[in-house]
């Protein structure tokens, strides 16, 4: 049985993994999607809101 990174490693070789993170890289060139990761971060990390530094 192949190990769980062995597994994963051939998922992004294959076609289906590709499209995957070509999706995903798409994704977080989108300006609004970058904002809402900011804010998750901040939120876990215990910031308020409007109290990071920009470093965009």
């Amino acid at each position: 049985m192949a190990s769980i990174v062995q597994r994963i490693k051939e998922y992004f070789q294959s076609q289906k993994g590709r499209e995957g993170v070509e999706r995903v890289k798409t994704m977080a060139r989108d300006p609004r999607n970058r904002e809402r990761v900011h804010r998750l971060m901040d939120q876990w990390r215990g910031r308020r809101a409007g109290t990071r530094h920009r470093d965009v």
